[in-house]
């Protein structure tokens, strides 16, 4: 049943401070998702030292919180489907929470890792949520796409003030404080979140498809760990051929069960025959591939070659969270206007000039005349990418599907995320000879970086392609 009812608010001020309500809760929500992913970056080196984790072991304290995000997304966005969007996010949320608090005083390597895979649940069951909330109650083009554009403006610049306070709180308390941050912010979130509009509960509930679930969440999951491993083993190692064979065949399981023999498939094919959103989701895979690598590769960049320390390379990444904070809320009075194409066209050719300028800082770079003004273009281009894209993919199907595609679309970019780090880290480190960056001159250190900056101005380049298959005007699907 249509939740929009529930939803919606009466005239005036009320409605107007309800609405205010619920943008500010999945905007919290999204910051907590998308901080949580970086924050940790920095400490790393602290917390190694502390609980003694094997160097081959660190990587899992943040590709277990990714992997299992990423796997459990689609599953979370159909779960708010059929049992509340506000039930699910609440679960999530508290989930989160607990899970942050308790790695925050882990004593050994593998509880800590474990934390971080049930945040990455947690995080799972929020995200489609938070996206579907915003939805249903969000219908008015212009409104919409103002939420949007705030909710995608804090997710993007979520990625960089991350860096900036896992230096802080490293530096000026202690790295367990990375995660232990997350119980003053949940408990708030949760107290909030309980004042959401609830979900007119269905007359008829439809069947769950667990083969679906299964099939794409080990698949998803198998295949995100392979490409993680990969940085460490190689690509070529039985443990990540393994993993990506096995996540390869689930998925093409998951194909056959969707089409064949589930009664209520969690992901209907169909879907993918909506331009609109096949398109959005194409561009966000290459959009975020192109962010995220430049994410690694810039820090690495500023404290391997110009020897910025976590604090000052935390602060070179403000303009540009402030680029995509701007953009992402300004759009938001353009696009009803012009409809999604061209934005979207003119943001993807932004990112991708500011990424080619960004790539010819050498080792003699200063930040005023080298950095700040890429950095600041980078944001600017970006901030619309993830606006419009995440208007597109979720205003192409009804509500009673808000849940799914908000799940496919977060589902998309963390696999761009994953693909596009490592593909272009192991470009950048192939370059090296694969050495350490301290035993490695620096002028080497910049040209492999900014051949691999070159490599995420490739991934824009993919994406303006894919955006020209985007129609021009927001369409609304009615099935």
């Amino acid at each position: 049943m249509d939740t929009q009812p529930l939803l919606a608010t009466t005239a005036g001020e009320p409605g107007r401070h309800r609405d205010g309500l619920v943008l500010a809760v999945c905007c919290l929500a999204q910051f907590m998702i998308v901080v949580d992913a970086s924050v940790v970056n920095v400490a790393l080196p602290s917390l190694a030292a502390e609980l003694r984790f094997r160097p081959e072991s660190l990587q899992w304290v943040n590709n277990a919180y990714a992997v299992v995000l990423c796997g459990f997304l689609l599953l979370g966005g159909r779960l708010a489907d059929l049992y509340g969007r506000r039930r699910v996010f609440l679960g999530g949320a508290v989930v989160f929470t607990l899970a942050g608090g308790l790695g925050g005083v882990a004593t050994e390597p593998v509880a800590l890792v474990i934390a971080r895979a049930f945040q990455g649940l947690g995080a799972a069951a929020m995200a489609p949520a938070t996206l579907t909330v915003l939805s249903v109650t969000f219908t008015e083009p212009a409104a919409r796409a103002r939420a949007f554009g705030a909710w995608s403006a804090v997710g993007g610049s979520a990625g960089t003030m991350g860096v900036l306070l896992g230096g802080i709180i490293t530096q000026w308390l202690s790295w367990r404080w990375t995660l232990l941050v997350n119980l003053p912010l949940g408990v708030l979130l949760v107290a909030v979140g309980r004042l959401l509009p609830r979900d007119e509960r269905p007359r008829q509930r439809r069947a769950f498809d667990l083969p679906g679930a299964v099939t794409a969440t080990a698949g998803l999951m198998a295949t995100v760990y392979g490409i993680a491993a990969s940085h460490t083993h190689g690509w070529t190692s039985p443990r990540v051929l393994g993993a990506l064979t096995a996540g390869g065949v689930l998925l093409s399981l998951f194909l056959v069960v969707q089409r064949w023999f589930a009664r209520s498939p969690l992901v209907p094919l169909g879907v993918f025959r909506n331009r609109a959103v096949a398109s959005a989701n194409l561009v966000a895979f290459f959009g975020i591939a192109a962010l995220f690598s430049t994410f690694y590769v810039l820090t690495l960049l500023l404290q391997q070659v110009l020897h910025y320390s976590p604090l000052q390379t935390g602060l070179a990444y403000l303009p540009l969270s402030a680029g995509i904070a701007l953009a992402g809320w300004r759009v938001s009075a353009v696009l009803p206007v012009t409809g999604p194409r061209p934005v979207m066209l003119c943001g993807l050719a932004t990112a991708c000039a500011a990424l080619v300028w960004l790539s010819r800082a050498g080792a003699d770079a200063t930040y005023g005349g080298d950095l700040l003004g890429p950095s600041m273009l980078l944001g600017l281009g970006m901030g619309v990418v993830l606006n419009v894209t995440t208007v597109v993919a979720t205003s192409g199907l009804p509500q009673e599907r808000a849940g799914l595609a908000s799940g496919l679309l977060n589902t998309t970019r963390q696999l761009g995320s994953a693909v596009g780090l490592v593909i272009l880290s192991t470009f950048a480190a192939s370059r090296t000879g694969g050495a350490d960056g301290t035993a490695v001159a620096p002028e080497v250190l910049a040209s492999a970086y900014g051949a691999a900056l070159l490599g995420a101005a490739g991934c824009a380049a993919l994406g303006f392609l894919a955006a020209l298959t985007v129609p021009g005007r927001p369409r609304h699907a009615h099935r």
